[in-house]
């Protein structure tokens, strides 16, 4: 299945996760710019960044095989497995962000708007009683099974 039929499959799961990608760099680019502030922003920004790390983890199943990590790590990754947990996951993510704009308004609202619109998809993929899909793209079970 090529992209493009993807993305017409009208299953949220693979639109969260494709929204999800874009979070990664997203995550870490404001997370790093918000970094060089002397305030509590300096925080968020830091949970930014580990947000961008862990998603890339969560939605890039292939490097759990490539990448050395501990058992304690993936075991905490293979729990969003499903709509609702990745739901879970980006929705607390976004939360954090959001509240981030308590002190200041900064970039970090990007973020938190992105992580909530994959939230969102991931949530109305599990009402919609769709299964999980991961895309073979981004290292699914096509592309994993030919690692092994």
């Amino acid at each position: 299945m090529t992209l493009a039929e993807e993305l017409r499959s009208r299953n949220f799961s693979i639109y969260g996760q494709w929204i999800g990608v874009i979070c990664i760099f997203l995550c870490l680019a404001v997370g790093i710019s918000n970094l060089f502030h002397v305030s509590i922003i300096l925080l968020f920004g830091i949970i930014c960044i580990l947000s961008g790390l862990t998603i890339i983890f969560v939605e890039i199943p292939l490097l759990l095989r490539i990448c050395p990590t501990s058992p304690t790590f993936d075991n905490f990754i293979r729990r969003f497995t499903t709509n609702y947990m990745r739901a879970v996951i980006y929705g607390v993510m976004s939360l954090i962000q959001w509240l981030s704009l308590v002190k200041q308004a900064t970039s970090l609202i990007a973020a938190a708007v992105l992580l909530l619109l994959a939230a969102i998809c991931y949530l109305i993929a599990g009402l919609k009683g769709q299964g999980f899909v991961g895309s073979k793209t981004l290292g699914g079970q096509g592309v994993a099974q030919m690692i092994v």
